[in-house]
């Protein structure tokens, strides 16, 4: 449910939000499908996590020092270990991309256990708690609040149950940020003797 509340709204969209949301206990998310009835569109969705919108839904845009050709390749030979295969036109570090892919693992696993398959039940349940904690961890309490901010309450209250599910990132002290100097301490320049 959550990864369908961050996926662009079209056509059925609306539809398999009502149908899944029948089934939910979760109240937040019950909720969040209630006002995505309302609230969801096409344009809405781009402008929050479109280019210069206030949520970005990609990964990359929350990570400090990291090379995006990197990240996607690791991302891609994640989904391809798993086989999984989203059906969305976003890309793979986009919020819904990556939620839908930990929905997934933990279809596999259920799957695994009621098949009796305890490797592979433990396989998935180890690669869906790796990938929470090397990837959505590390942007879904930021997202949280920027949604929460947002005025669009589908959207804070996705971003809410997804921190709920998430919690903050447990590595946030080893994140490598661009080096910025601090203005205040930053030494006068000059410029064939004019100070800039």
């Amino acid at each position: 449910m959550i990864s369908l509340l961050f996926d662009c709204p079209s056509n059925d969209w609306l539809k398999q939000v009502a149908d899944l949301a029948t089934p939910v206990a979760d109240k937040k998310l019950k909720r969040a499908a209630k006002a995505a009835q309302k609230e969801a569109s096409e344009g809405l969705f781009h402008s929050i996590f479109g280019p210069g919108g206030p949520a970005p839904g990609r990964e990359v845009s929350y990570r400090g020092w990291v090379q995006p050709g990197y990240m996607l390749a690791e991302l891609n030979s994640f989904y391809e270990a798993f086989s999984y295969k989203p059906i969305t036109n976003e890309v793979p570090d986009h919020v819904a991309v990556e939620t839908g892919f930990i929905a997934y693992l933990r279809l596999k696993e259920l799957f695994a256990l009621e098949n009796g398959d305890n490797e592979s039940a433990d396989v998935t349940s180890r690669a869906s708690i790796t990938f929470v904690d090397d990837h959505i961890s590390k942007y879904a309490q930021r997202l949280s609040k920027l949604l929460a901010a947002s005025g669009i309450n589908y959207l804070k209250l996705a971003g809410a149950a997804l921190f709920d599910r998430v919690g903050p990132d447990r590595e946030k002290s080893k994140q490598i940020f661009l080096p910025v100097l601090d203005e205040e301490n930053e030494p006068g320049f000059e410029c064939g003797g004019a100070a800039i």
